[in-house]
This record gives C-alpha cells, structure tokens and sequence, in this order.
C-alpha cells in the first residue's frame, strides 16, 4: 500500500506491504529521507492516544491521510555537531552580577537610545512566526537551550545523555500557566534540531509557543563591556496583545541576557558535565514550584527573581 508522509515541508510517498508493521514503515522511511528509525516521530499516528508501538500493523490503525515524520538526517546533525565544534561560542567567565550591580547604571544601559532603536530595527527586520497560538490570559516563561535545558559542551551519542534532568516534567507543570518561548544564541537550524532530538517539539504535553535564535539579539555597552544579549521587547513588541512585563520570566545561566530587562530574568544555575550531575540536578524541579506558586499573581515585575529560593523558604 502506498502512505502519504509529510516531512521537512515536502510530501513523500512509501511504499509497504500490506501487513507491514509501524517499524517497517519506519525502515522505509529512513530509505527515502536518511533519519534513523530511533530518531524518527511520527506524530499522528496513534494507538489509544499514544503513539502507536512498531510492531503494530498499519492495517490495524486508523491511519490519518497524512502522517507527519519529525526527525533529521544523521548527517545535517554530524554538520551541525561540526560546525558548533569548530565555530563555538565562546565561554563566559566573567558574567555580570547583577546583584552587585549599580541601579542607575542598568536603567541607563535598558533605556540608551541608540539600544532602543537596535531592539526596534530587530522587532521592524526580523519576523517570525508561532509554532502554536499564544493562549488567553497565560503568562511567558522564555528559557534559553544551551546550559540551561542542555549541555552543549560534553559529548555523548545521543542528545538525551545531555538533556537536564527533568526537562519535560518542568515543561508540562510550566505549560499549565505559562506559555514557553525557546530563545537561544545559536541559529535557528541549530535549535531546531536540539528541539526535535529531545522530543521538545512533539511532545504530548505541552507546546512550544516559538522559537527565537540569535538573529533578534542586540549588541550593548554596559559600563566598560559589550556584548549580546536577548532584550524581551522583542517578544513583547511582537506579540504585544499576550506578553509585557507584568507576565513574562525568562532563564537564562548568564545574567548578561536580560540586561536589557533585568526585572524579568532569574539566572539559572549552569548544567555542565552531564554526565556526572545528571544523578544529583534537582534545578528543573525547583524552579517548576516556583512558577506554579507565582503562577497565582497579577504582576510578577514586583519579584525579585534573584532571590527565588528564599521566597519559596517563606511559602
């Protein structure tokens, strides 16, 4: 029998026998787009509401006009892998103390004209759309890739290994209140990919509202330093019917990020060396209570996120 799978925006046709498995379909597909069996989701194929096992027949489901293939080549991850190898961000060593840091001197940083005016010639220049619709009346909760959700640093075989402890448990409690936005400082391709391996695009409980890459950064001068960071006006300027200060929290392991919006940014503590941390990192699961007990208030640009763990000790 002949199957209809979308994948990467192009429809392919498969070929399969009649009493052919969702394993074999797998196989097939792997011949036509190179994206290993263990890789490949497909994600509306379903058996009582979960994805249905491979060795289930096709011809005992009840198979969708289309079925949609997530996954990428074995080989555009290897050029990713390579290009991130050898053209990596550079460390930070020296990120910024923002506790430390003088109060008049980060509200003349946040509102230098020329920053406004690069953070609105991103906003103007540089379009993106939702991978799925803001919800009413949700708050934002914008979180990096690199560090915070994943070691990009150690190696490993499988990008799972890497993935932080808990990642899509925090995700579904966060999606109950919030809507999620990824912002990372590498190209899009790139996150998507990271993404896709780690089953944060297809998972069952919860959406991804967008993804936004390093195209919407700005450059700053703060004191004596300049750098990139991530201004959340962005967002706010772009979806301005759903987000504002009042409603977003952004993590981030540099503090750096949100100097544009200090108010709105709790810093993270770094996830490095997976492969030893991966037993003992509780972080994900932390912060998931501290967005459901906030979860509950109009206005968070009044919290010190900063202080997090102390305001949960007073709850």
């Amino acid at each position: 029998m002949e199957i209809q799978v979308k994948w990467q925006g192009r429809t392919l046709v498969v070929e399969v026998a009649d009493d052919a498995t969702v394993g074999g379909l797998k196989h097939a597909l792997f011949k036509q787009t190179c994206v290993d069996v263990k890789r490949q989701k497909l994600l509306n194929l379903k058996e009582g509401g979960k994805p249905a096992r491979d060795d289930r027949k096709l011809s005992e489901l009840a198979l969708p006009k289309q079925i949609m293939l997530m996954g990428t080549p074995d080989a555009e991850i290897e050029t990713f892998k390579f290009d991130e190898a050898n053209n990596p961000l550079p460390e930070v060593d020296d990120d910024l103390d923002l506790d430390g840091a003088d109060g008049a001197a980060l509200m003349e940083t946040c509102t230098r004209p020329e920053n406004l005016q690069k953070l609105a010639r991103r906003v103007e220049n540089y379009k993106l759309e939702p991978l799925n619709p803001p919800r009413e009346g949700k708050k934002l909760l914008v979180l990096d890739i690199d560090y915070t959700l994943f070691d990009h640093r150690s190696n490993a075989e499988h990008a799972h290994e890497l993935m932080r402890p808990f990642l899509h448990e925090f995700l579904t409690i966060a999606y109950r209140h919030y809507d999620i936005i990824i912002w990372s400082a590498t190209n899009m391709k790139w996150i998507k990919v990271k993404m896709e391996e780690l089953g944060v695009l297809s998972h069952s409980d919860y959406k991804i509202t967008m993804l936004v890459d390093h195209l919407a950064m700005v450059t700053v001068q703060h004191e004596e330093r300049v750098f990139n960071c991530k201004p959340l006006g962005y967002i706010w300027q772009t979806l301005r019917c759903h987000y504002a200060p009042h409603n977003t929290i952004m993590f981030d392991d540099l503090s750096r990020n949100f100097i544009m919006n200090p108010q709105n940014g709790l810093k993270i503590r770094p996830f490095k060396n997976a492969h030893t941390l991966r037993a003992t990192d509780r972080e994900l699961l932390k912060l998931s209570e501290y967005l459901e007990c906030i979860a509950e208030l109009s206005d968070l640009s009044g919290l010190n996120h900063r202080r997090w763990e102390r305001y949960m000790r007073k709850k």
